[in-house]
């Protein structure tokens, strides 16, 4: 499987590589393009044969079919196969944007042509970016100041710290969980009695629900069907655990199972949840089917943790005042096996393949590995600094401190051997994560990154998140967090996945209608090329838009630097598209990349519904430039920007001769 971090970054490196050719296909047609893009002029096909393999691009209405519309959701999937044998390549890594290139009334034309759009994509400039991002992750931070911080990575690593956004919620967030395409996420506040709803698309609270008590901990079911929070509710018979009908944002059951902190546990098939209840030393057995406890199993007095072995079909318990760890058959719902540890042992984890758990004990700076098919504790390894949690990617384990600045990795192919495995670390900040006071969140401060080779780590002391990639000796980034203290991680996917072997699919919501440029991208071998796709306009959308819609009139928008630019522009009525004329307040602002020295500049009308603007260029750069009149509430955001690129010498004969 391949490393999705590495090939991110690949693409936004592969720029330093093709942005010349880029550039240079787009000021000269007949010049040479970057190799395996496609002839200057070529027809947009949905299908295109380059570097002995053949690529076909599709872009659907999810569960659907039918034509795509705005606000729709649509998978967009690449199918690759070996040009001459038909086969599958699996294990690619490819790179697409979608970006508006014409509305479907066809006055507001594409600022830059899709490979000029392409080029400024991957360099990675702040505030550069596609419509549709369909190679991004999102490392979203749950910060003890009621909010969230959106950082993205690939803008980071290219040299710039990026906030993406930042989400308030009304209170303080302990615990979250998401749906499986990654597009809403569900936050628990303890302090307001309710669980946030974040949509992950807008990055925005799109609503709540209601659940009452003290929602601390969350999980999601393995099919999604429901989400179960555990109520923390002092009240006599309330403590238990709250079922959460996700598609409908609303309470399917309550069930009382027990005193104290809810740690919960599915059965691979998702028909027994497992809810621990610390207080009252037991493990409630509830039905999913009908959503009614069936028995509570004495594991011990104090249950910490709970996590399930889809190779034991067991789950296992541990239990920080006894010490041990309790094996509970998830058929017969009975204690199997008790596995004697020390006290003071908490989290515990499997690997995804169910053999081993590994088991945290802060107390005894210790971590086990325990043996799924053996019942017992085949290691024991010596982790400094109270070890606290811990996370898995495909090659390691890794494992938190509360006093230390450092991060423990242990190999996971080196478990269950006769010698137990070494601990590799490697630094992240300055300051431990325990010396500052806890806040309320009980989600974990660690995440594997995008991919299967790296994890990032936040750490509340000094407010910033880490980014390791394994193999090297130190964070390979730090993102900062702009005065939030982070205290728990987690990644939203919104790349390409391959569902089957050499077909690559990714989900988006397509904001407006229009035809888009699909611009798709393969660093190895090299392949570049620009697709299209139309979406429609849905007639099921109330029309909010702005009252009117704006038409350039820049025949070129390469220009010369260092002097004044006439900018004409046609105002239409977005309903009729007919000209509106006598418009005494449109105004255009105007700046260079990436937001520097911005200024205003008034029109005049010179023609019916057209209207001039001068706007001084003095030096060469990317410019922006908006739209306003206050009059008919069009604010500078609402319209289509016009983009231009302004040259030293921008050249007299584009497109014959040499650049």
């Amino acid at each position: 499987m391949v490393d999705r971090s590495a090939g991110l970054r690949c693409l936004a490196l592969l720029f330093l590589l093709l942005a010349p050719g880029l550039a240079l296909a787009a000021r000269n047609d007949n010049e040479a393009v970057p190799s395996g893009s496609p002839p200057a002029g070529e027809a947009r096909e949905n299908r295109i044969t380059r570097q002995g393999m053949t690529i076909e691009f599709s872009a659907r209405p999810v569960g659907g079919k039918g034509d795509l519309r705005e606000e729709d959701y649509a998978d967009v999937t690449f199918r690759i196969t070996d040009a001459g044998t038909g086969q599958p390549v699996r294990a690619l890594a490819p790179g697409a944007w979608m970006d508006i290139g014409q509305s479907l009334a066809g006055h507001e034309k594409a600022p830059l042509d899709c490979r000029q759009k392409m080029s400024l994509f991957l360099s990675g400039r702040v505030g550069i970016r596609p419509m549709i991002d369909l190679n991004s992750y999102f490392v979203l931070a749950l910060n003890r100041d009621s909010s969230i911080s959106v950082v993205d990575p690939m803008v980071g690593m290219a040299g710039k710290t990026y906030l993406y956004a930042h989400i308030p919620l009304p209170r303080p967030g302990a615990d979250w969980a998401k749906t499986a395409d990654d597009n809403r996420l569900f936050v628990t506040l303890p302090r307001a009695g309710r669980l946030a709803v974040v949509n992950t698309e807008s990055f925005k609270v799109a609503g709540g629900v209601d659940v009452g008590g003290v929602p601390v901990r969350i999980a999601m079911q393995r099919d999604g069907k429901y989400l179960w929070v555990g109520d923390e509710s002092t009240e006599a018979g309330r403590s238990g655990v709250v079922v959460v009908d996700p598609a409908k944002l609303a309470v399917a059951g309550r069930i009382s199972t027990g005193r104290g902190r809810h740690e919960i546990a599915f059965s691979d098939d998702d028909r027994y949840a497992f809810v621990g209840n610390r207080e009252d030393g037991t493990v409630s057995v509830i039905e999913v089917g009908k959503l009614a406890k069936i028995k509570d199993v004495k594991t011990g007095p104090q249950p910490a943790s709970l996590a399930y072995s889809r190779q034991g079909r067991a789950i296992y318990v541990t239990d920080g005042r006894s010490g041990e760890i309790a094996v509970i058959d998830a058929v017969r719902h009975e204690v199997a096996a008790r596995i004697p540890a020390k006290p003071g042992i908490g989290e515990i984890r499997f690997t995804d393949d169910g053999r081993f758990a590994l088991a945290v004990n802060p107390e005894q700076n210790a971590v086990y590995v325990v043996s799924a098919s053996e019942n017992r504790i085949v290691h024991t390894i010596a982790v400094d600094g109270r070890p606290s949690q811990l996370v898995f990617t495909k090659a390691f384990a890794y494992i938190r401190s509360l006093d230390s600045d450092r991060v423990t990795m242990i190999p996971l192919s080196e478990l269950g051997r006769d010698q137990a495995p070494q601990g590799i670390a490697f630094p992240t900040g300055d300051s431990a994560p325990g010396t500052v006071s806890p806040g309320i969140a009980v989600a974990g401060q660690m995440s594997p990154a995008l991919g299967e080779a790296a994890v990032m780590v936040a750490n509340p002391a000094d407010g910033n998140i880490y980014y390791y990639m394994e193999g090297m000796v130190a964070p390979m980034a730090t993102f900062r967090n702009y005065g939030h203290r982070p205290e728990a991680l987690t990644v939203v996917n919104r790349s390409f996945k391959e569902t089957e072997p050499g077909v690559y699919k990714a989900t988006a919501r397509l904001p407006a209608s229009g035809k888009y440029d699909v611009g798709f991208i393969l660093t190895s071998p090299q392949i570049v090329h620009c697709f299209a796709a139309e979406v429609n306009a849905n007639p099921d959308l109330p029309r909010t838009g702005p009252a009117l819609a704006v038409e350039y009139l820049l025949k070129d928008r390469r220009v010369r630097a260092g002097g004044d630019l006439a900018v004409r522009l046609r105002l239409t009525d977005a309903a009729t598209g007919k000209p509106r004329a006598g418009l005494a307040d449109v105004r255009l602002l105007y700046y260079m990349a990436p937001g520097q020295n911005r200024k205003q500049a008034a029109g005049r009308e010179v023609g019916e519904g057209i209207y001039e603007f001068s706007l001084s260029v003095q030096e060469a750069g990317a410019y922006y430039v908006y739209v306003a009149v206050p009059s008919e509430k069009v604010d500078f955001k609402d319209l289509t920007r016009l983009s231009i690129i302004a040259e030293t010498e921008p050249g007299p004969a584009r497109g014959r001769g040499k650049p």
